[in-house]
């Protein structure tokens, strides 16, 4: 694994979110190595290997309708039909339909040789011996064919895809009990700095408590990743040397909270420069502006801001599709939007993207989005009241009341 060629060049600036991504995405190539697991323990995995069907779904042409199997040649005009039996779903009928005749079919039942098509039993008259049929019937009328679903030796779904509740029924509907996967992404994460402190132990003065590992154990357990936390790495160069070394010793990608800004105790760009690459350090975003990705030897780093909010905006612009990509996913998936009305005004500069921690709702006129109060990068509060981002681009100045905006759902997001 090799950073791209404008690596160096790239860290000397402060990158725009689009160039950001681009380099981060440039090398990155899935983990290597699969397993075989069980369905039921495949939910969040990602597919190492095509899905085959060995046969059809349905495995049968079926009806889509209560109703009657018919010949549409009998009911042109129009036509009063015998009932000569009934299928239901698991128990066909035996016979064949012949010409003047019905079959009194459930949904899910194999259609009868001789019918092509299902009559559904609202549009009917009936007795227990006749049924009469309007006319106008086509032919394959509420009939689901045999392979209309997945068909025999296709791709029932392809390598790079995640596993989710509709995959696992539809694996299963395939009678496969177990499937390739890739192997988890191992993640060691910690934070850095002298005035933090972990919980259960007091605060000296000026300490506070670490919520960014735990904020970061949400988020990296959500993804699916095996995860190795290794606490609150005081501000000391030793310490942080043998902290980088454990960590790329036992995981293929690094995260850390705090220490990639420009204080003389941030030692975090200067360590991986020594140890191995930076590509950047600065990203023109608010908030999460500094912000370092490089690599230690074969293991990817991300450097996180050490602010809660700041962490939690970089890893979902930045680092989560990162590691659906180290995972293996193929497409990554995109990022919801949709138009909305600013509520309030919101103060802006020109220069940097802005993710304005919000709230959106439907309005009597569509779509209202309001920021959740103070919007510090401390004010964690800001994420957890909000479903959405207001994402204010690079040449945005300030928003009025009434403004259209941009706003990045949560959902399937976070």
């Amino acid at each position: 694994m090799t950073l791209p060629n404008n690596a160096p060049a790239a860290a000397r600036t402060a990158l725009d979110v689009e160039e950001a991504r681009a380099l981060i995405h440039a090398s990155l190539v899935p983990v290597q190595g699969w397993e075989q697991v069980a369905i039921r323990d495949a939910l969040g995995r990602v597919l190492a290997e095509d899905v085959i069907a060995p046969h059809n779904v349905p495995a049968h042409d079926n009806s889509a309708m209560d109703g009657y199997a018919i010949r549409t040649d009998d009911c042109n005009a129009g036509a009063s039909l015998s009932i000569v039996g009934t299928a239901f779903a698991g128990n066909a009928f035996s016979g064949i339909v012949g010409p003047g005749q019905a079959v009194r079919i459930m949904t899910g039942a194999m259609v009868p040789r001789g019918a092509d098509c299902i009559v559904p039993q609202e549009d009917v008259q009936a007795d227990k011996a006749h049924v009469q049929i309007p006319a106008g019937r086509k032919p394959g009328e509420n009939i689901r064919c045999a392979g209309e679903d997945l068909a025999l030796g296709e791709p029932a779904l392809s390598a790079g895809k995640r596993i989710g509740p509709a995959e696992l029924g539809l694996i299963a509907s395939l009678g496969i009990a177990e499937v390739t996967v890739y192997r988890r992404l191992r993640v060691a994460f910690f934070s850095t700095g002298d005035e933090v402190a972990s919980i259960g132990k007091p605060l000296a003065p000026g300490q506070i408590y670490d919520s960014n590992r735990y904020t970061l154990h949400g988020v990296l357990t959500r993804l699916g990743c095996d995860i190795l936390d290794m606490g609150v790495i005081p501000d000391r160069p030793d310490a942080l040397e043998a902290a980088f070394r454990d960590a790329a010793t036992a995981a293929d990608v690094i995260l850390t909270s705090g220490g990639v800004s420009v204080g003389e105790a941030d030692f975090i760009k200067e360590m991986v420069n020594r140890l191995g690459q930076v590509a950047f350090w600065k990203i023109n975003i608010k908030p999460g502006r500094p912000m370092a990705f490089g690599k230690l030897d074969n293991t990817w780093l991300f450097g996180l801001p050490g602010n809660p909010v700041a962490v939690m905006v970089t890893f979902y612009q930045f680092v989560q599709d990162a590691l659906l990509a180290l995972m293996g996913v193929t497409p990554l998936p995109t990022r919801p939007t949709l138009a909305a009305r600013c509520t309030t005004g919101i103060r802006k500069r020109p220069g940097r993207r802005e993710f304005v921690r919000a709230i959106v709702r439907a309005g009597a006129d569509g779509w209202e989005v309001s920021p959740t109060g103070a919007q510090g990068s401390g004010v964690l509060r800001s994420m957890s009241d909000a479903n959405c981002f207001i994402v204010l681009p690079e040449a945005r100045a300030d928003v009025s009341a009434g403004d259209p905006v941009d706003v990045q759902l949560f959902d399937g997001l976070i």
